[in-house]
């Protein structure tokens, strides 16, 4: 069992850890960059600096690219079974979802959940759940802030977008011929080289496809990292793909959608780590010459997890067709989180939060 966070934007993080457990040792991980290991003494100041020392790739080029990307990527696909969880577990995380309206700020909700997950040889994901255990939000007052706009995402994410998982998400062999593989240079993760493996749409289809890249562990052939949007080449098939409610003589562009998700490896098994989300899209109204440019974010770091055969009940679990802000309280008490790790905000989220609030006390 691990306890683990993410740092925010501006490279700072916090670590809150219990007195029983006693950890000896913290590790910092960066893509590219080779572990760091702190010593967590007695002595051990509150804050550190911490210096990570980049990664020259020394790997003879003509046995990484002499491989078939395409056949790298199906015996990770076959693999799976032996490399992730093969038990029911217990993740918790903390969940961020933020909406910018240009570059203001006018919605911020924050969660800790808890997503329930069935073994990986089970590529099935519709008996895992996510349950919401504590959360605050703080909207805009504003009457023209409020975007009556529904689009993919949401704390179900740490289900739906655990692509190793869901098999319906990318990682299907009928899925894999709508696509082309090449390979890119390697990477280091987590102290291990990893295969990257570009990849882009060959076919057109009544859906929008996809273009990224899949990082995977070369030698346990393990999927570590996947960095991929949305097709934008036709605009229709992206809103099909993103849009799930607006109001009527609303008119809907989508700019970017982009997703990345991340595994980490703990005792020969790999487990979910992070997964961020970003939306971004224009709005107006017919008839009316100007556009509005709107931002939504949403990223969730597993901060904790364990085997658990008790799945969340379905009456407490988050539906699909819900909003976190609906289910949560304003912001208010500063020590909401007690001893629950979150990701750090950066300076202009606490900012947007001090202005937000103004509005509420006005």
């Amino acid at each position: 069992e691990t306890v683990g966070t993410v740092t925010n934007a501006e490279g700072e993080f916090a670590l809150k850890i219990k007195k029983t457990e006693a950890p000896r040792e913290l590790e910092i991980s960066h893509i590219g960059y080779v572990n760091n290991h702190i010593s967590l003494e007695k002595e051990t100041p509150s804050k550190l600096t911490v210096w990570l020392t980049p990664h020259s790739n020394l790997l003879n080029e003509v046995v990484v690219f002499a491989e078939n990307p395409r056949m790298i990527v199906e015996k990770a696909i076959n693999k799976i079974p032996l490399n992730y969880s093969d038990k029911r577990d217990m993740l918790t995380g903390f969940y961020r979802e933020t909406v910018q309206k240009g570059r203001r700020y006018i919605g911020i909700s924050e969660a800790v959940l808890d997503v329930s997950k069935t073994a990986y040889t089970n590529r099935n994901i519709n008996y895992d759940k996510v349950r919401v255990e504590k959360g605050r939000r703080l909207l805009s007052q504003k009457a023209s802030d409020t975007l009556a706009v529904k689009v993919v995402g949401g704390p179900n994410l740490g289900v739906t977008l655990d692509v190793v998982k869901n098999k319906g998400a990318l990682l299907d062999f009928e899925e894999l011929n709508n696509y082309e593989f090449w390979m890119a240079e390697s990477m280091l993760i987590d102290n291990r080289m990893q295969y990257v493996i570009n990849f882009r749409p060959k076919v057109i289809l009544m859906y929008a496809l996809l273009y990224g890249k899949l990082y995977i562990d070369k030698e346990r052939l393990s999927f570590s990292r996947a960095e991929f949007a949305l097709s934008m080449d036709d605009r229709n098939k992206a809103t099909e793909a993103i849009l799930r409610k607006k109001p009527f003589g609303l008119r809907f562009k989508p700019v970017e959608v982009a997703f990345l998700v991340t595994y980490k490896e703990r005792d020969g098994m790999s487990y979910l780590s992070y997964i961020r989300n970003e939306v971004r899209f224009k709005c107006d109204w017919k008839r009316k010459l100007f556009s509005t440019n709107y931002t939504i974010v949403s990223e969730m770091v597993v901060t904790d997890g364990k085997e658990q055969n008790n799945s969340i009940p379905y009456r407490m679990s988050f539906k699909a067709d819900q909003s976190l802000s609906d289910k949560v309280s304003d912001f208010a008490d500063e020590n909401f989180w007690g001893a629950y790790n979150i990701i750090e905000p950066t300076e202009s989220l606490e900012n947007a939060v001090y202005k937000l609030k103004k509005q509420h006390k006005n």
